[in-house]
């Protein structure tokens, strides 16, 4: 990560500017869950979850949780469970638009990928939105077209998992 650019873990204080973050990235689709859908996918597991920050202000963010393999959260309803399962879910990644197409993304996946190694999961799973799943397989997710995504997720959402390891 370069630059004055600093992955830590996700406070309470951060709530706004993710909230901000996520409508930003996601409204015009149709796929902004809110602050209490977001808010509920970090209950489970705060040590998973991480924003960006440069020069005190949160650029970015990556909510995650560990979720049964093959299955997702639904767009459309906040979390009412926490599961204990060896897959981590990444929920939601977005960075602030101006820090895009600077391989930001990819040192926050990096950091993402150590932390889930080292707190002992297995695998890593998400569901890529509006064709990032040809990225994800640069990065070595496989597709799963089997499973169905629910369709809170829009037409072209595509479940993705890899080994952690």
């Amino acid at each position: 990560m370069g630059g004055d650019l600093r992955i830590r873990l996700l406070a309470d204080g951060d709530w706004d500017a993710v909230v901000a973050l996520e409508y930003d990235a996601y409204a015009a689709d149709g796929l902004s869950e809110g602050r209490e859908a977001l808010q509920s996918r970090a209950l489970g597991s705060p040590e998973t979850c991480f924003v960006l920050e440069q020069g005190g202000t949160v650029r970015g963010y990556l909510l995650s949780l560990p979720y049964p393999p093959l299955r997702c959260p639904d767009l459309a309803r906040a979390e009412d469970a926490v599961h204990e399962s060896g897959n981590l879910h990444v929920h939601d990644l977005v960075i602030a638009e101006d820090l895009r197409g600077r391989e930001v993304a990819l040192g926050f996946i990096r950091h993402f990928r150590e932390r889930a190694e080292e707190l002992g999961f297995e695998r890593i799973s998400m569901v890529a939105v509006r064709g990032a799943d040809i990225l994800l397989r640069l990065l070595g997710y496989r597709a799963h077209r089997e499973v169905a995504v629910p369709a809170s997720y829009g037409r072209r959402a595509v479940y993705m998992s890899m080994p952690v390891r």
